[in-house]
């Protein structure tokens, strides 16, 4: 299956994709279709993780980087690795994943809000296209927590 019918899946721009789980792609095709780096947020311990997905991505030279983010506790520490992940990937063909999108919208919406000037409402944007953080309290109060600490001149 083609990338773009994965679970969930989303264009940013011509450089960057997201989507949900990749269990049901063809994990050759990313290569197929020139991507270069391939960011994992989704722990290998969850029943939506691809049994030998490094392996995969590396054998086909694409750049994989792992991040296993705990849906119920995340770590700023993760999203600076994601951070400086995106920032070394710049002008390379990227997708970043996750179980449901979710992680990575919340993830690539902090990235953008303080890298790519996205406003606070391209942001709630992004991520509602997806899910709703009002729903999730700790997700909610994690990126929240970037917003407030962004300063803006």
């Amino acid at each position: 299956m083609n990338i773009k019918k994965a679970y969930n899946f989303k264009e940013v721009n011509e450089l960057v994709t997201c989507s949900g789980t990749l269990k049901k792609v063809n994990l050759q095709s990313l290569f197929d279709e020139g991507y270069q780096v391939v960011i994992n947020l989704l722990p290998d311990d969850s029943e939506y993780a691809v049994e030998g997905e490094k392996r995969a991505f590396e054998e086909s030279g694409i750049h994989y980087v792992y991040i296993p983010v705990d849906w119920d506790e995340p770590k700023q520490s993760d999203f600076e690795t994601f951070e400086s992940e995106l920032k070394s990937s710049e002008g390379k063909k990227v997708h970043i994943h996750c179980a449901a999108n979710f992680r990575v919208t919340a993830f690539y919406s902090i990235y953008a809000f303080r890298n790519r000037g996205w406003s606070k409402s391209e942001l709630s944007g992004f991520v509602g296209s997806i899910w709703q953080l009002s729903e999730y309290p700790v997700w909610d109060k994690f990126v929240s927590g970037y917003i407030n600490k962004t300063q803006r001149d």
